[in-house]
């Protein structure tokens, strides 16, 4: 289970987005009744998700999965193999970190509430996109704007963080494992199952 939600095809180009602060926790998400967690690190416009069970990918399974937002990249560390998979990232499939969905249309506050023990401002947001309307419930962490839960209407599928430390990661957390091979994906399906 990755940080992207694998629904569209295209690739992402480097993003401009703004920066979040530095912070660790887990994420959990649940796709279709099944439950997913990862640890997730983040620094800005990286992020690491070290997975409680390994994700299976045509080259071979990877527990830790290295988001390049500002390459535009998604990277599976293949320990087995000693390799680096990288592939193209689509910016649509990346779960939000800041408040403003894409193809959002209309927000309404629902008023105050919690998620991962922080004060949050909850939102119901409509999006549109390719003609597809989409609804969310969205918990926004009130001090830095970041996005702590989401739940689809439409679909069933969630994700939150929870145990969330807002404190100064590793850079190196976010870099290539020296001594891994890359091996560059084009727009192969990302992972199965």
């Amino acid at each position: 289970m990755t940080l992207c939600l694998t629904t569209s095809a295209g690739s992402a180009q480097p993003e401009s987005s703004p920066v979040t602060p530095d912070f660790s926790g887990s994420l959990v998400r649940q796709v279709n009744g099944q439950r997913h967690q990862a640890q997730i690190f983040s620094k800005g416009n990286r992020l690491r998700l070290e997975y409680k069970y390994a994700v299976r990918t045509d080259h071979g399974y990877a527990a830790i999965e290295i988001i390049r937002l500002d390459l535009g990249e998604a990277w599976y560390v293949l320990a087995q193999q000693k390799e680096l998979l990288i592939m193209p990232l689509d910016a649509d499939d990346v779960l939000p970190f800041q408040s403003e969905l894409s193809g959002e249309r209309e927000r309404v506050l629902v008023g105050d509430a919690t998620a991962a023990g922080r004060p949050t401002r909850l939102y119901e947001v409509q999006t549109e996109k390719d003609g597809r309307v989409e609804r969310f419930y969205e918990w926004v962490d009130v001090e830095t704007g970041i996005v702590l839960k989401l739940v689809s209407r439409d679909r069933d599928w969630t994700f939150e963080y929870q145990r969330i430390r807002f404190s100064p990661q590793p850079s190196f957390y976010f870099d290539e494992p020296p001594g891994y091979r890359k091996r560059s994906i084009g727009t192969t399906k990302k992972r199965q199952g």
